[in-house]
């Protein structure tokens, strides 16, 4: 049995009007097309469900059946429907983004905020991790998309690029660089290859930036032999007061300096410029709910916009 739903739409509209003609003009069909939705119900239900004279269009029993049934099924299922075009469509609800520490901090802030402002039914959690675990938690589905540093790999990923955010070094202003560098007047500049030498403070290689530090550190002949980490950590924070006490100095991502600067360090931008690509993250062939999407275009719009440090 192979009943449409059209074919019941059409009987009961027929149902209602009592006429074929009626029924075409309330559907937007044909006269002949109506009668030939009717032969086809019958046919495939193998009984009379209507008697029609010169005159008017009467039910038989099995019509008068079917139309008492049928019409609240499909006014049931018309408002399921609804329903969910509405949940499909609808910029609300909670969305989950992760971010690694540095980005949250630097970034999300304003893009929660902005949310807040702008997309008021749509609830924004941010879980805070490490970027392999934001990842995970994207490809897993259990958050909605990421903002992450470029992946080496993208593989079941779509991603966009948002903004690119430099490396600088960070030092004490008591640094024998220093000097060196204020003699070449860039005061505020150091090359890679001076590093060579120096002990290093370093993010760990859970950071998605560590792999890009290294790349840049080895092809500017700095690689481990000229460059000891002396010092490998977790969180930014760490790494500064490690510097203030001495221990090396650090190279960090531009967006993880202070907006305001530091009061006891030195940063220098190094050159040439590497910088590190900040993308957002979804898993591939995967729609967004209507609220993820809404929140997903924010970030993207902000991001993109917003200035690197």
């Amino acid at each position: 049995m192979h009943v449409s739903l059209r074919q019941l739409q059409v009987f009961l509209c027929v149902a209602q009007c009592r006429s074929f003609s009626q029924t075409g003009q309330t559907l937007g069909l044909t006269q002949s097309a109506v009668s030939r939705a009717m032969v086809e119900l019958e046919g495939q239900l193998h009984v009379r469900l209507l008697d029609r004279t010169t005159r008017e269009v009467l039910l038989t029993d099995a019509g008068q059946l079917l139309a008492q049934k049928a019409a609240p099924l499909l006014q049931e299922l018309a408002d399921t429907l609804a329903e969910v075009a509405d949940v499909g469509h609808a910029a609300r609800g909670q969305v989950r983004i992760a971010s690694s520490p540095t980005l949250s901090a630097a970034l999300m802030p304003a893009c929660i905020a902005a949310c807040n402002r702008e997309l008021p039914q749509i609830q924004l959690q941010l879980v805070d991790r490490l970027q392999q675990e934001v990842l995970a938690q994207v490809r897993s589905g259990d958050v909605h998309f990421g903002v992450v540093v470029e992946p080496p790999e993208l593989g079941d990923l779509d991603c966009i690029s948002l903004q690119l955010d430099p490396f600088v070094a960070v030092l004490p202003p008591a640094h024998p660089l220093m000097p060196k560098a204020q003699k070449a007047h860039k005061a505020t500049s150091l090359r890679w290859d001076q590093l060579r030498g120096e002990p290093l403070v370093l993010l760990d290689h859970a950071s998605g930036s560590r792999r890009l530090m290294d790349a840049a550190l080895l092809a500017s002949g700095c690689g481990p032999e000229h460059c000891p980490v002396v010092q490998e950590v977790g969180h930014v924070t760490t790494a500064f007061r490690m510097v203030e006490a001495g221990i090396g100095i650090s190279i960090m991502p531009g967006l993880a300096i202070p907006a305001h600067g530091f009061s006891s360090l030195q940063v220098c931008d190094l050159l040439p410029q590497v910088q590190r690509a900040i993308m957002l993250v979804r898993r591939r062939q995967r729609s967004l709910p209507a609220a993820a999407q809404a929140v997903w275009d924010l970030v993207a719009r902000r991001l993109t916009t917003a200035p690197t440090p």
